[in-house]
């Protein structure tokens, strides 16, 4: 059992890997009192002030206490990190990053925003950590990207790829999570997939590309692959949302 967990670890791309590595351990250490989260959670003040830059990452890094939602969390970011990374981004790991980055700097400055905003500012300042929104943002990334593979939530019902985010979103609102979390993560994923996959087809311009020294900073393999037009619009077999 330790071995083929050892292999299904070693076998994860690199980004995929050291995020959910981040994350567990930073999950673990604050769990065990190693770590507090209040040295992680975004505080604006304390940023700005205070000079506590590190909180425009941590705050993706750490997933509340270690129950059922964060099994299910870690399950859907170790799922759909890996699968984005491994397909979609295949050999453009420098690519995924730079899409991560962008996820991350489109929700902070949603909160920050949002905190300056009358009747919702106090809404805004309840979310001081975006690792789930980040990781809505992948689902819904993948799901534009694959819309017709066949899908069943728990065995209950099917649907297509399209509609995870909003039976995801559905979900959540009915065992009482917050909804703004999930929206958040929507909203990134949009903007990305927008400006990433249709404002080019419509313009002829890519505003995403990603930046020469983040390209520098991996090695990206180059892959040739044969493919008739864009087949990852292309039905593939059902799977199960839970169970893959």
């Amino acid at each position: 059992m330790a071995q083929a967990i050892e292999e299904w670890y070693k076998q994860m791309p690199v980004i995929t890997r050291s995020y959910l590595t981040a994350v567990v351990v930073t999950t673990v250490g604050c769990s065990l009192d190693i770590i507090s989260p209040y040295k992680l959670y975004l505080n604006p003040l304390l940023v700005v002030k205070h000079y506590q830059f590190w909180r425009l990452v941590t705050n993706f890094l750490y997933f509340r206490k270690m129950d059922l939602d964060f099994m299910f969390h870690m399950f859907f970011l170790a799922r759909y990190c890996k699968l984005l990374e491994e397909n979609s981004f295949r050999g453009r790991t420098a690519d995924f990053f730079y899409m991560l980055l962008f996820g991350a700097t489109v929700l902070t400055g949603i909160v920050l925003l949002g905190g300056m905003i009358p009747y919702l500012s106090e809404s805004f300042a309840k979310i001081i950590f975006l690792s789930n929104s980040l990781t809505f943002m992948m689902v819904y990334v993948w799901s534009k990207q694959n819309p017709f593979i066949h899908m069943s939530f728990l065995g209950l019902f099917t649907f297509t790829a399209a509609y995870l985010p909003w039976v995801l979103l559905g979900f959540s609102v009915l065992v009482g999570a917050s909804a703004w979390v999930d929206l958040l993560g929507m909203i990134a994923g949009h903007a990305y997939y927008f400006l990433e996959d249709v404002y080019p087809r419509m313009t002829d311009r890519r505003p995403l590309k990603t930046p020469s020294f983040i390209k520098a900073l991996f090695a990206d393999e180059h892959v040739v692959v044969a493919r008739p037009g864009n087949v990852r619009f292309a039905p593939p077999p059902a799977e199960d949302v839970l169970q893959g």
